[in-house]
């Protein structure tokens, strides 16, 4: 009896045991935190460290407003599932080795507000699937090259109101960054700007670079390139034209708009695309509507190694694909077919061509303007012009042609009837039943119809009235043998 209960009570302790170890591993939610489902808010909880056994189905992880100053290696590994971090508004000034390790699940990464002075290589080391990262309002000096080496599905990086004044363009290639779309680097401490690198980076990148509110000095090249993205329509330049500026001679006080001030420039030359240092060649090209197009890419590039990608008026990638109803035909030799072009595939396509092997690349812009064909035009407007005379002279027959409008073809009127002065016996007569025979004979051997108006009489009695036929429906017909 005393050895079962032992067995019992051995089981029951070795029950809870595992029920402790298994909610251990899988964790449970934090006193200072929110769960709900897979989302774990801690935000504005005072927290100078990180909450212990942490649920390992978090997804979304929210630490902003603490008072984090250090985080330790592998401070989310126990979260393989997390894809969203907030640490914005915390007291960071560094991030160690391995801190996001076990962490690759991670797409967006918010650090903003904090007090990071240089974003270190190793920072973001093992988050190849980062789509999103923002640092801005830091104390950022320098970005290290190789810290955004590794950040392949990088989208998205904002990098304002820090103090950079140097940044590695020259680290973000089409094969390394093929999806990085925006990078802002607005209000920070940029002075000049590496145009070799600059424009080496993709169309995709240039359209969203942002450079506003910076220490810019004022040359002619950055002017150029300036007025060239303006031309092409990026958003980065038309949404901020007036903090687009820079410093005449250095001087603080002496700022211009690049854009909004261009006297200042006169002397530079644009317009030109060989001087621009953002594509190495442009040209226009004119087609009629229904005609096939033929693009090449050359490029300054040469070589049997190289790759092409196109990209269209509307910044997307083509291959083989239908774009405007219309089929697009890239081919691997760089060039790029439209069999039958339409007045939608008017536009600028982008041509890169690309030399891995020396990591090198070179840009070739075609301005294609798709016209309707004058013959169809002018046949619409002439057939227009023509039914228009036809209908004016057919009217015109109509009103003035038309039988009888002539003084000569005039058919003589019907005679007269007399209409005698007004007799009441004969005009009772008329009415009378007893008709003689003659006058019967007259009648009906003539048929005679008299239409009779009603009878005026004025003031002073005097009968104002007469009698009128208004139609005869027979010939009247009178025998003169008879009247003689």
């Amino acid at each position: 009896m005393g050895q079962r209960r032992m067995t019992s009570t051995l089981s029951q302790g070795t029950t809870l045991v595992v029920c402790l170890l298994v909610q251990s591993s899988r964790g449970s939610c934090p006193s200072d935190c929110l769960c709900t489902s897979d989302t774990l808010s801690c935000g504005s909880q005072g927290l100078t460290r990180l909450p212990l056994l942490l649920p390992s189905i978090t997804s979304t992880l929210d630490l902003s407003f603490n008072r984090l100053g250090w985080l330790g290696p592998g401070s989310f590994s126990s979260l393989p599932r997390l894809d969203t971090l907030r640490l914005a508004n915390n007291q960071l000034t560094t991030i160690g080795h391995g801190v996001f390790h076990n962490a690759s699940s991670l797409r967006h990464l918010d650090l903003s507000s904090n007090r990071l002075r240089v974003v270190e290589q190793h920072y973001l080391q093992g988050l190849w699937r980062l789509e999103e990262l923002l640092l801005y309002n830091n104390r950022i000096t320098r970005v290290e090259a190789g810290m955004l080496g590794g950040l392949s599905s990088l989208r998205k990086a904002y990098f304002s109101l820090n103090q950079i004044t140097e940044f590695p363009f020259f680290s973000i290639q089409d094969h390394s960054h093929p999806f990085l779309i925006m990078l802002d680097l607005s209000s920070n401490r940029l002075t000049t700007l590496p145009w070799e690198d600059v424009k080496s980076l993709p169309g995709s990148v240039q359209k969203g670079l942002y450079l506003h509110n910076n220490s810019l000095l004022c040359d002619c090249s950055m002017y150029s390139v300036f007025w060239h993205w303006e031309q092409r329509g990026f958003d980065s330049i038309r949404d901020f034209m007036d903090d687009l500026t820079c410093l005449i001679y250095g001087e603080p006080h002496a700022s211009v708009s690049f854009l909004r001030h261009s006297r200042y420039f006169q002397n530079c030359t644009v317009g030109k695309a060989v001087s621009l240092p953002v594509t190495v060649l442009v040209s226009n090209f004119v087609v009629n509507e229904g005609e096939r197009v033929r693009l090449d890419c050359q490029t300054s590039l040469r070589g049997k190694d190289l790759s092409y990608v196109w990209i269209s008026p509307n910044q997307e990638y083509l291959t083989q694909t239908n774009f405007n109803d219309t089929l697009i035909n890239a081919f691997p030799n760089g060039t790029l077919e439209i069999p039958a072009a339409r007045v939608n595939d008017t536009g600028v396509y982008m041509c890169t061509a690309l030399d891995l092997k020396h990591m090198l690349n070179a840009t070739r812009e075609v301005n294609v303007t798709v016209v309707r064909t004058v013959p169809d035009s002018f046949s619409t407007g002439y057939t227009t012009l023509v039914g228009c005379v036809v209908t004016l002279v057919v009217i015109l027959m109509y009103l003035y042609l038309t039988p009888c409008r002539c003084g000569c073809c005039k058919q003589p009127l019907p005679p007269t009837i007399p209409v005698p002065a007004y007799d009441p016996n004969a005009l009772a007569s008329i009415f009378s039943p007893t008709l003689s025979h003659r006058d019967s004979t007259k009648v009906s051997g003539n048929k005679h119809v008299v239409f009779i108006e009603p009878v005026l009489v004025d003031q002073n009695g005097a009968l104002r009235a007469a009698l009128a036929t208004e139609q005869a429906t027979l010939q009247w017909e009178w025998d003169t043998s008879e009247l003689t």
